[in-house]
Order: C-alpha cells, then structure tokens, then sequence
C-alpha cells in the first residue's frame, strides 16, 4: 500500500497488514513519508485507534527502522519506563540497585519537556556528566560497569524521534496507540530481556483519569510481552511529588538521600516496588517481593551507591560523588519559603502546576531547544495530609532572580489547598498490570 493508502484505511477503521505499516515506517525513516502524511497518520490512529496486532506490528517496525543493540552476557538485559511526573528521580536510584542486584541495564532515558522533568537533565546536574553516548562506548560501560543512564543515539528507533516531532505539534501526543509504540520501539531497541513500567495516574502525571492510566499499562504490557519482553506494569499514584524535590540539583539530592540512606520515603518504598518487578521479569527471583527485598538489601548495605559512582566515573564525573555529594552539586543564589496562610491540612497538590514553578524558575522546558538551571527548583515540599500552622513553610523555592522566584510563588500558592480536613490516604501503588 502507498502511503496515502495506509492514511485512508486507518482513517475509515480498516485494517493495514504489517507490510504496509513497515513500509510507512520506513518512510518516516527516510523521509519518504512528509510532515503532513506523518501528521494526518497520527491523528488518523488517534481518532480510530489500532487493532492490538497492528500496535504491535507497527512498534515492531520502529524499533526495526534503527540499530538494535545486542549483548554477550549471561545477565538479564533489564530496564525501566516512567510515564513522568513531578519529584520523579527514581532511575537515578533504580538504575544502579538493579545492577547491583545482578542484572545489565541500559537505560535509554530522555529529556525533560513539558510540565515534568527529564532523567537525563538530573543526571547532567553532576559536574562532567555526559549522557550523550556513541553506541559502543554505551555498551563497553554496560560491559564493564553493569549500568548506564544515557541519550537514545540517532540510530536507535529514528522512525520514533521523526513520528515524535510531529505528533507535538498536531495535537496527537495523547494517542495510547502511538504512546505504546513510542516509548517500547527504544526500549525494544535496547536488547531487553526483561522491562516494568511506571505508569503515572493524578494530578502531576500526563494520565489525571485513572481508566487512561489502566489503559495505557494494558497497551505497553500486552504489547512488550507480545514482542518477546518480559514486561509488567505499576498504575502509581502522582497526586502529590513522589519526592519533597522538584528540580534536578534538587531531585539529584533526594536521589543521593536514598542510595546512602536509609529514608523510608515514597521513593525508597517505589524503588523497591519496581525493582522488585524487574527482577522477577528477568527471572533473577521468583517473585516480586523477593526481588524488592533484595532492592532494599543493596540500598541499605551501600552496595547500589558503590554501583551508581562507577556509573559516573565512567561517563564523566566525579571520582569522589558518593562520599561528599552536596559539595559537587549547583546550588541556587535565592532561597524562599513560602509560609502556608491557614491552620489545617495539606488537602490537595496540583502537581501539574509545581511543573510549571520549576519552568517558571528556569529548571525546566517549553520547547527542546530551552536552556535549563540545574540548581532552581523546589524543596521541601509537604506532603498530602500534613497539618500546618500558620506561618509554616510549605515549600522552599530556590532561584536565580527575586523576579522568577516571586513568578513561582504565585503558581505554588494556588497548587496548595488547606483544609480544616486531611484527605483519605491513596495507596502509592495503585494496581499491578501484567503476568
């Protein structure tokens, strides 16, 4: 089928065999399918959605339109995907205890964009760390190390990185179809064995509705596994940051407090929930809450701190991070409470909004090609339920001008409700999808 074919059909519901969504891929990779036919394309899928073998075949054909790494190693190839959300630094932390548990993880990560941030970006906070990796020196470090946190290189999934562009500006990202597509073309280009998804659901995540959120899991779980990945998912809750930290100086930090803790916060308790998963779908244990004992183990005994600073040292940065962490991260000229108004509880965080604080400070991005300050942000941050007085900080916001900082302020005082009541607690993980 022409490209114009493919289109139509999808456009009208009927069905397109594998050979012609490859066959559109493979345009998007060359530049055979322009702009406006990728962009009809999308919005095509997006009214009409695809049949789950047509998700897959056309995932398949993504991950197949760049490299595909290979490894000659008898560990499992493990890795792990958020869907995104506020104070989510939890692959700095996943990442090595994964690897200190065993396996080899090549974790393709991504930027910041948007209301939420970008592993990539925290990791960048570290003084020499550099993410952007030729594909052999991203698996000699996996060789040799056991883990590394790096940019997806051009060859991998470019039929992706096209398809992407296009869906940001013709109003298509929402598409669970191109979503599934998007997010396991790369990670199926890495080599996996094994993979488990974080898939955000409330008021800081891209999901609000908790059905979305279900669904998507549905659609990347049936479809990695389909593809020959082991792969499960975890709906989790994103109604308040999953750290006290927004920011990447900032969430670094918070990443440090657990890998040399311990912290018995949200997320040490995640870490281990989704390490957990990934080591029983890389058949390392038997089940998921062995291998979530295991996480917690290699937390507490240091051994992931010890793996996360070869990490480092072999992409760049400091020798001696582990020990004195605080010394070598950027730190913001402007620090402001922000006392709450009213006696009562922390009743509600609109965490979309404390995305838009940090871009408001300089810490995050409207558009790709924005600069970003590693060291504004926010700390400090209270939790749902917390009972506050009046005058009590219920943030700290760290800036580089007063006028970005009094900008902030203003987005984080309507994001904070206090009511004379606490709210009902909401479980952190909310359901499991997957075998």
């Amino acid at each position: 089928m022409e490209t114009r074919s493919v289109i139509a059909a999808i456009r009208d519901g009927n069905a397109v065999s594998d050979a012609a969504l490859g066959g559109f891929v493979k345009g998007l990779a060359d530049g055979g399918v322009s702009d406006a036919q990728a962009g009809a394309f999308a919005m095509a899928v997006l009214l009409k959605s695809l049949a789950p073998e047509s998700r897959r075949a056309l995932t398949l054909s993504m991950r197949d339109s760049g490299r595909i790494l290979r490894w000659s190693t008898d560990r499992p190839v493990l890795d792990k995907h958020s869907t995104g959300g506020i104070g989510d630094c939890i692959s700095l932390v996943l990442a090595p205890a994964l690897a200190a548990c065993g396996a080899a993880v090549p974790m393709i990560s991504g930027r910041g964009l948007g209301h939420t941030g970008g592993t990539l970006d925290k990791l960048e906070a570290i003084p020499g760390v550099s993410t952007e990796l030729e594909t052999a020196r991203l698996q000699k470090i996996v060789q040799e190390v056991g883990v590394v946190i790096a940019a997806a290189s051009a060859d991998i999934a470019p039929a992706d990185r096209r398809l992407y562009a296009v869906r940001d500006v013709s109003a298509t990202v929402e598409s669970i179809d191109l979503i599934t597509a998007s997010i396991l073309s790369k990670k199926l280009a890495a080599g996996l064995t094994g993979l488990v998804l974080d898939v955000k659901q409330g008021s800081g995540a891209f999901m609000k509705d908790l059905e979305a959120a279900r669904a998507l899991a549905t659609s990347l779980v049936e479809t990695a596994n389909a593809a020959g990945c082991r792969c499960s998912a975890l709906v989790t809750d994103m109604d308040q940051p999953l750290a006290a930290s927004a920011g990447n100086a900032l969430e670094v930090a918070e990443a440090m407090r657990v890998l040399t803790g311990p912290t018995e916060g949200r997320l040490e308790k995640l870490t281990c929930y989704l390490g957990g998963e990934a080591l029983y779908q890389g058949g390392l244990y038997d089940t998921a809450a062995d291998g979530a004992r295991q996480i917690l183990k290699v937390l507490r005994n240091g051994q992931a701190a010890e793996m996360f600073g070869r990490m480092l040292r072999a992409s760049g940065g400091p020798t001696k991070f582990v020990d004195s962490w605080a010394r070598f991260l950027p730190e913001a000229t402007i620090i402001r409470e922000v006392p709450a108004q009213a006696a009562g509880f922390v009743a509600s965080i609109d965490g979309t909004a404390l995305g838009r604080a940090v871009i408001a400070l300089g810490g995050g991005r409207q558009v790709e090609t924005d600069r970003i300050d590693p060291a504004v942000g926010l700390s400090d941050i209270l939790p749902l339920g917390a009972e506050v007085a009046p005058g009590q900080p219920l943030l700290r916001i760290h800036a580089s001008r007063a006028s970005h900082a009094d900008a902030a302020e203003a987005i984080v005082r309507d994001a904070i409700d206090i009511d004379i009541a606490a709210p009902a607690e909401k479980p952190l993980v909310i359901e499991r999808v997957g075998p």
